[in-house]
């Protein structure tokens, strides 16, 4: 059942990118949004049922890695295009899905606390794609993100609930 939640939560994040390419911003963040549902849902059910494996933390990551760090980083990219800022755009684009990777990566060497190490791209990435929405100014955007990025590879401690 967990990998189920965690195919589901990657499809969801394949399907808004494709909306970010049809030019459906608003799809895309909802998108985002259940794949965040999804994830933290496959989380609870493999710790619930003890379906808690190597092969599920790593299927987790990477389809992670597409929901909450390529489809939000390319909705920003994409936003930012009618603005004329595709180069700061592509820059925060890849910063924010470097970023995300490398906290996937810490995050999977890591042993297990009681606390996350930087904030969880699941949490960064449907913070960035709701921004995208909400924040009409594309500067205040892009810097919104950088910070975002930079606090995924931070050594903030922030207590699981």
């Amino acid at each position: 059942m967990p990998n189920l939640c965690t195919a589901a939560n990657l499809l969801l994040g394949v399907a808004a990118i494709t909306s970010v390419i049809n030019y459906n911003f608003q799809l895309s963040v909802v998108l985002i949004v259940l794949a965040a549902i999804l994830d933290r849902a496959d989380g609870i059910l493999a710790r619930r049922y003890n379906a808690v494996s190597t092969f599920g933390k790593e299927f987790d990551s990477l389809s992670d890695l597409v929901s909450f760090g390529v489809a939000p980083a390319a909705l920003l990219y994409c936003s930012t295009l009618a603005d004329h800022l595709s180069i700061p755009g592509l820059l925060c684009f890849m910063l924010f899905t470097l970023c995300g990777t490398l906290r996937l990566a810490r995050f999977n060497v890591t042993p297990s606390t009681n606390f996350f190490l930087g904030i969880p791209i699941t949490v960064a990435g449907a913070i960035l794609a709701v921004l995208v929405l909400l924040v009409p100014n594309t500067t205040v955007l892009l810097v919104l993100s950088i910070i975002l990025s930079l606090l995924m590879v931070s050594n903030i401690r922030i207590p699981k609930f």
